[in-house]
């Protein structure tokens, strides 16, 4: 019985059904935010976008189901590794290409 009552209780957080009102969120002190940033190695930065820009991650971080933020995060983090990537590859063609080159024979000395 208490399987299935948690149960119902996680299917209600995920389904946004608890924990959402304001009455059951309070602000986080200083020191609270700055060991969670810690712990998840994160940063704070500041930058500027255009307002449209923002107003369609919003959108389209919505249609996913999270926050514009954190999609901010996935988008930079697959740029991130794509470009790796790009640049990896890259840098073995280039490497196969010296590779395959004929060397010039070395001339005897007379």
């Amino acid at each position: 019985m208490t399987t299935d009552r948690f149960q119902e209780s996680v299917e209600a957080w995920e389904e946004g059904k608890l924990g959402r009102e304001k009455k059951h969120a309070e602000k986080a002190d200083a020191s609270a935010e700055k060991a969670l940033d810690e712990a998840l190695a994160m940063q704070m930065i500041s930058i500027r976008l255009q307002k449209h820009l923002i107003e369609d991650l919003k959108n389209i971080a919505k249609m996913n189901g999270i926050g514009y933020q954190p999609l901010i995060r996935q988008l930079l983090t697959r740029f991130v590794k794509a470009e790796y990537k790009r640049m990896l590859s890259e840098a073995r063609a280039e490497a196969e290409m010296h590779a395959r080159k004929p060397r010039p024979k070395a001339k005897k000395a007379a």
